[in-house]
């Protein structure tokens, strides 16, 4: 597991530039995309790099690592709005070559990506909890893409985008511990100093399913990108 600790706007360029790279080298990579919103900063980057020329991602395949139970695919709070408005579009990924979770067909989520080949990378996030995606503390290693119980504290920080902690979804469908570890690659973004206490548990605790993220230390090529407030305690 590699570090990469900078400046915020640094941390996203670094971590846009490692994308960009691991394209001109496989324009058609297959990706699984986190719809939190510090990987949505990223791909505000991302979109420019796109804009200006520098970047190219339609040959590339999404994945995405996240959505909500419930809600329309048309509603601005779902993953898929998100991942739409902040990714797909302003980059110009056909529709054909990004997937979407459904509770209709989650059993055939890992499949396809295998049949595309596999991921080449699994940009994620992590929660306060430490969990990334919705694998929720005690989700086992070999989870593979599954719908989760939301925990009280994982709704209680998903409460802002919703307008409270009520109207947060009870269930979220999620890519699973081992969909992600099983990349050939993971880029770990984390911003701001109320990631900080689970960054260091993500780095430093035993790899069990109470610290989901601590997971993530046992492939060989993953790379955590913080800013400075989120290293905080490193």
């Amino acid at each position: 597991m590699k570090t990469i600790i900078l400046p915020r706007r640094e941390t996203l360029a670094a971590a846009a530039r490692s994308i960009a790279a691991l394209l001109d080298e496989k324009p058609e990579a297959v990706l699984t995309v986190s719809a939190g919103d510090d990987c949505l900063e990223l791909y505000d980057v991302l979109a420019s790099l796109c804009a200006e020329g520098q970047l190219d991602l339609s040959q590339a395949r999404l994945f995405a690592l996240t959505e909500f139970e419930g809600l329309s695919a048309d509603d601005a709070r779902s993953c898929r709005a998100r991942l739409q408005n902040r990714l797909v579009g302003p980059c110009a990924v056909p529709a054909s070559q990004v997937r979407f979770l459904s509770e209709n067909d989650l059993e055939r989520y890992d499949d396809e990506i295998a049949a595309a080949g596999g991921l080449d990378l699994a940009i994620v996030g992590i929660g306060l909890n430490g969990r990334f995606g919705f694998n929720e503390p005690a989700t086992p290693y070999d989870s593979l893409t599954h719908r989760q119980k939301l925990t009280h504290k994982s709704r209680l920080e998903l409460a802002p985008l919703f307008g409270g902690e009520e109207q947060v979804p009870a269930f979220g469908l999620t890519a699973g511990v081992k969909t992600v570890v099983e990349a050939k690659k993971i880029l770990v973004l984390a911003l701001g100093g109320d990631r900080a206490d689970a960054v260091y548990k993500m780095l430093y605790a035993r790899t069990d399913s109470f610290v989901p993220a601590a997971f993530l230390q046992l492939p060989l090529q993953v790379d955590v990108y913080l800013d400075k407030s989120a290293a905080e305690k490193l």
